[in-house]
This record gives C-alpha cells, structure tokens and sequence, in this order.
C-alpha cells in the first residue's frame, strides 16, 4: 500500500525546525501533503495570526523538496482534514504523545484506518521563540515615548 503522509503546521517563519519535521515525515511515506494551516485556525488554536500570510506560507512549504503537495488546512477537525485530504499516515509533534489529546487523536484515526506517527521537535528553535526575540527586538528599537 501507498504510504500517503500528511502533516499539519502553521509554518510561521519558517525554521530549520519546520524543515525537520517535513524532512522526517517525507522519510516514513510515499508521498508527503503538507497542511497549512489557515490564519484563522491558527488563531483560534494559538491565539494569535501568523506574522507571514497564508499564501506565503503555502508558497515556502511547497518550494520545499521533501513535499509532494501543500495545501491550505482550513479544517479545525483532523478526521475534517482527512475526509477532504485522504492521508493513511498523520505525522504529530512527540508533545502530543501519551497525553490526552494525543491519545484522543490515535484512537479516532485508528477508526478510519489511520496511523499516527509523532516526531521530536527540534528543541533549540521555534516559532514562538522567534515571534518573542521579534517582539522584544521591536520594542528596544521604537524611539522614547512611543
């Protein structure tokens, strides 16, 4: 059988970290789907909107040689994405593992059919971590009074 991999992020500011995760994924499948995810799902998820527009998101992921196909994850539900995707393989950060939503997240793939896969993540870099350094960045650099 085919190995379709799927694997979902918001892809902001794109890191090595990113790069690793798709490099991992595209390793364990035929054929690797890149989600990424919508503005509006990652801030309802997150909290906050991606500095770098879906569009441009989607333009960086698909230039990346580890993915067969990127597109936009408009779905909050992961069996939504699935139904509209169809992926045999879901690729997860190894944070979710053995927690409650990860456990909820295998047994309702399990279902369909589906495998869930997890990754480490790469420590040292993040998304996050780069919005913050920006963050602070930004504020040393406005003129007093602002």
């Amino acid at each position: 059988m085919i190995r379709i991999g799927y694997a979902a992020g918001a892809f902001d500011l794109f890191h090595v970290g990113h790069l690793n995760i798709l490099r991992m994924a595209k390793s364990r499948c035929d054929f690797l789907i890149a989600g990424v995810v919508s503005d509006e799902i990652c801030e309802a998820t997150k909290g906050k909107r991606p500095i770098v527009p879906l569009e441009e998101r989607l333009e960086i992921v698909s230039s990346i040689e580890f993915v067969d196909s990127a597109i936009a994850d408009m779905w909050p539900d992961r069996l939504d994405t699935w139904r509209e995707v169809g992926f045999n393989v879901f690729f997860k950060g190894d944070d979710w593992y053995g927690t409650a939503r990860g456990l909820e997240l295998e047994r309702r793939f399990a279902e369909v059919g589906v495998a869930v896969e997890y990754f480490p993540y790469t420590v040292h870099t993040s998304s996050t971590g780069l919005r913050s350094a920006l963050d602070a960045l930004s504020a040393t650099s406005r003129p007093l009074g602002t």
